[in-house]
């Protein structure tokens, strides 16, 4: 039995949308980030974090991965070309859509005033649309991975709906497209009846 550490409205979605999809059995703390339930696991405080026995993992990416390859599922064998494969995608969206939507909360509402650089967001918005694009020309199929859905699938349609949110630019209709295939999964529905 998991634990998740983590509010849905936070990268734990990704988490627990993960665990759904694999039907692995699990415990939800909906802790907010920088609250003592999240503090509790990761004295940084942010979230999610994921208790698996005696054993704390954060950053969500790691745990996808992590729990992908503990359970064989939403993943190709570590080693094989398609895990490379699959590992570039996921590391892509991290770095350049992820990456450019973090920075933006950062500057928006997550560091001091009077840390933040409220123009860099105009920047970061135009390369997350330059980026975006890129990466919609390399859409296979159903998936990133073709006709396989894999841990990086997680990640981008998460951005997508946080890039929405926070007022970034249309994905485009290939990537609508895909977002909406993502969101309408069983496993992602469930997800969002959570706190």
């Amino acid at each position: 039995m998991y634990d998740v550490i983590g509010s849905r409205a936070t990268r734990a979605i990704r988490v627990l949308w993960m665990l759904e999809e694999i039907g692995a059995p699990y415990n939800h703390v909906a802790a907010l980030p920088r609250s003592a339930e999240a503090r509790e696991v990761n004295p940084s405080g942010k979230v999610p974090s994921l208790r698996d026995g005696d054993t704390v993992l954060t950053d969500s990416s790691a745990i996808l991965t992590y729990l992908a390859d503990k359970h064989g599922a939403l993943t190709f064998a570590p080693g094989t070309p398609e895990r490379g494969r699959q590992d570039v995608f996921l590391h892509n969206v991290l770095d350049e859509i992820d990456g450019a939507l973090w920075m933006a909360a950062r500057h928006s509402f997550v560091l001091p005033e009077e840390r933040r650089v409220p123009d860099v967001k105009e920047t970061l918005k135009w390369e997350y649309t330059q980026n975006l694009s890129r990466l919609a020309d390399r859409l296979e199929g159903p998936f990133l991975m073709g006709d396989t859905m894999t841990v990086p699938d997680i990640v981008l349609t998460h951005c997508l709906g946080w890039a929405e949110r926070a007022g970034f630019d249309d994905a485009g209709e290939t990537l609508n497209a895909y977002r909406v295939r993502m969101e309408a999964r069983e496993a992602f529905q469930k997800v969002l009846k959570f706190p």
